[in-house]
């Protein structure tokens, strides 16, 4: 069952990619998404045999590690290629591949134009393949096999449409950050193994207690060994999961095809490191002073992708920096001890978010490709279907639901609500004010760029006939040929105007129905997306709804997480008893925070549409700080792209033309070219010069022979 887990997707994409054109576009899709299905069906009785608690006599083995190939053999180095699977990996399947088997799904119509939709399959395929082998790794080396992979399969996938120079330009830039992280992850590696002499993840653990307060030497000091180990071990955690310093990747990453937004930057990928530290959390454990640079990493990205996107037009970068600050809440989580509520959240966060991106992409679909807020509203009644999907994601985002302080004994409510105030909570109980504060602001900041999003793109007045897209779509209902083929224009983010506010196409009035207002429209009418589209939109936000409330106890709950867990992370159940015991005021901290949001981002673009404009212009350096995401992308600009370019050209011209070439090719052709032209004066074909040289010749030898 496991290796079917595993190797069902990578035959799948070997199938659909070296078939490609020659089995066609139908084949392809069905094999890998029938693969993709089979794969998540097995992941769920995998994970509910994790879930049912052993009996008294249950002998069941707490984890299984199927043995594959013995791969490696050199000294000391022995690496085995063996797939392990226990409580931690379990989840980890159930989401790999439930969401990637409704992306595989979906795909089949938000890609139904594209000419090269076996290629797509197959890489959508192959990434699964690399995260499943990431995730159920039984020692270093073969994690680190699984991390490259997913990184070049998102290269791939985020340079799908190659023919659009944004799209490389984004990818390439996603591959180097990731090759920053890497550096790390790979020291930390041999780090390991120098000190404990094995790369197998479970010796490893056993032995992490015991290197407690030695030294190793590293960069001409001693310093604590398991500080620096899980130090360089995190930065790689930093790049795949797009976090504050290695973080500017993810927003770019979304000028790949919408579902590949939803697969790698909400669900699998940017969830690796969090995997990873979770993995390795006995590790983590002997060092306070990598968790607590875990934790403040953690808070840090989590305010910083908030803020950034309380601005943003584009509907998918919205999402994407939502991503990152949840990403954040994880991270501080796991630094803060509570690695359970940390998977907790990446468990739910995988639904909503997932829910949220495939949603954008119906919306995208539905505007014709048009991704900016600003040419949105008054869809709800159009695409009926996405408008609710949405607001199950957005419910779930921000939190609601009714904590358990009002006399009933079990909160209740969505999927982040769950998950998200558990983090919060546990940061208070581990004595991390600061940190809770954080939380309770970045709840506030989520819930107010969260129902931004909603009334921008579903209530007011349409604002679709201000578009370019709408006005192509228009221009083809008459009859005439437009080629926007998805090379071109799919997904493409709308740049016009960037520095705008979008509150400045806010509506002065308002409206209840899309066809209300048809000066607003152009006369363009958005439809709901295609069934296979729909699908997977109303399964996962079953998930927003119930994943939360239905397997919370497994996650967090002091004794029902020991019996789940079983050894599979450090989990503290002192502080899950601490959490649950925190002060009302705490509990309730983050619902409130929630609805502030809610109140503020109605107030601004529903009750009174041309505040937001107005604090734009009155605190407009604050607003272009944050609409410039706080200068990292022109900082690193600064320090890092213009230097290398400039070095770059230095050793071109300098070193490769003016050194090597001249010196070198050139100069040896120019030789050549030379002695060519001295030997054609020597060669003059007349016959008398030949004789005189015939001549000259028998002279020096006759002087020569009569000297000696």
């Amino acid at each position: 069952m496991i290796l079917l887990i595993v190797f069902l997707p990578l035959l799948a994409a070997i199938v659909a990619g070296f078939g490609n054109r020659a089995i066609g576009n139908g084949p392809a899709k069905i094999v890998t998404t029938a693969a993709l299905f089979a794969s998540a069906a097995l992941s769920w009785i995998v994970f509910v045999y994790f879930l049912t608690p052993m009996g008294p006599g249950d002998s069941r083995p707490t984890e299984m590690v199927v043995q594959v190939l013995h791969f490696i053999h050199s000294g000391s180095l022995d690496v085995s290629w063996a797939l392990r699977v226990d409580s931690l990996t379990a989840v980890m399947l159930v989401v790999i591949t439930s969401v990637s088997a409704l992306v595989h799904l979906y795909s089949w119509g938000y890609m139904a134009e594209d000419e090269s939709q076996p290629r797509f399959f197959a890489y959508l395929s192959l990434f699964t393949f690399a995260m499943l082998m990431l995730v159920t790794a039984n020692n270093l080396v073969q994690m680190f096999f699984g991390w490259e992979g997913v990184g070049l399969a998102s290269y791939l996938l985020i340079g799908f449409w190659f023919r659009k120079p944004s799209a490389n330009a984004a990818a390439i830039k996603a591959f180097v950050v990731n090759r920053v992280g890497d550096l790390g992850f790979m020291l930390g590696i041999f780090g390991t193994f120098l000190v404990f002499g094995t790369v197998s993840i479970p010796e490893i653990l056993a032995a992490a207690p015991g290197m407690a307060g030695s030294t190793i030497g590293f960069l001409g000091y001693r310093l604590d060994t398991m500080t620096v180990l899980c130090l360089l071990l995190f930065v790689g955690a930093m790049g795949k999961s797009a976090q504050l310093g290695l973080h500017t990747w993810l927003p770019d990453a979304m000028e790949g095809p919408t579902p590949v937004s939803a697969l790698i930057h909400a669900a699998t990928m940017v969830t690796a490191g969090v995997f990873m530290v979770c993995r390795l959390s006995p590790m983590f454990e002997t060092s306070p002073v990598a968790l607590g640079v875990v934790t403040t990493i953690g808070a840090a990205t989590c305010l910083f992708a908030a803020t950034v996107g309380l601005v943003q037009t584009d509907i998918k970068r919205v999402i994407a920096y939502s991503t990152c600050s949840q990403l954040g809440y994880m991270f501080f989580a796991a630094g803060i001890g509570a690695y359970g509520a940390a998977m907790f959240h990446l468990f739910t966060h995988a639904f909503f978010k997932a829910l949220l991106f495939l949603g954008a992409g119906s919306v995208i679909h539905a505007m014709h490709h048009e991704q900016d807020m600003r040419f949105y509203g008054g869809l709800r009644k159009s695409i009926p279907v996405t408008f609710w999907a949405m607001m199950m994601g957005t419910l779930a985002i921000t939190g609601v639901g009714l904590p358990a302080v009002f006399g009933n004994e079990l909160a209740i409510g969505f999927a982040g609500f769950h998950s998200k105030d558990g983090i919060i909570e546990a940061a208070w109980a581990a004595g991390q004010p600061g940190v809770w504060f954080v939380g309770v602001l970045v709840a506030l900041l989520t819930s107010f760029y969260s129902w931004r999003l909603m009334f921008l793109t579903f209530y007011g007045a349409p604002r679709w006939a201000q578009s370019e897209h709408i006005q192509h779509a228009i221009h083809d209902a008459h009859g005439h040929g437009h080629d926007d083929h998805h090379d071109a224009a799919h997904d493409a983010h709308h740049d016009a105007h960037p520095a705008a506010e979008d509150a400045g196409h806010a509506p002065s009035v308002h409206a209840t129905d899309a066809h209300a207002l048809p000066e607003g429209t152009g006369g363009y009418h958005p439809h709901e997306s295609p069934l296979p589209m729909l699908i997977p939109l109303i399964v996962l936000s079953i998930g927003a709804i119930a994943a939360g409330f239905a397997f919370h106890g497994f996650f967090i709950e002091p004794e029902a997480g020991e019996r789940y867990w079983k050894g599979a992370i450090a989990f503290r159940e002192h502080l899950m008893h601490e959490m649950h015991g925190v002060p009302t005021f705490i509990k309730l901290s983050a619902t409130i925070a929630m609805l502030l949001g809610l109140w503020t981002a109605w107030m601004a673009y529903i009750r009174n549409p041309g505040f937001p404009k107005t604090v734009a212009t009155q605190f407009s350096v604050i607003y272009d700080f944050l609409l410039h995401k706080w200068y990292f992308d022109e900082l690193y600009n600064l320090l890092f792209v213009r230097p290398a370019f400039a070095i770059g050209r230095f050793f071109w011209h300098r070193g490769d033309e003016k050194t090597i070439d001249r010196f070198g090719p050139n100069g040896s052709a120019w030789l050549v070219q030379q002695g060519t032209r001295l030997t054609a004066r020597v060669q003059t074909g007349y016959l008398y010069s030949y004789a005189f040289v015939m001549l000259i010749g028998l002279t020096a030898a006759i002087t020569w022979a009569i000297s000696k």
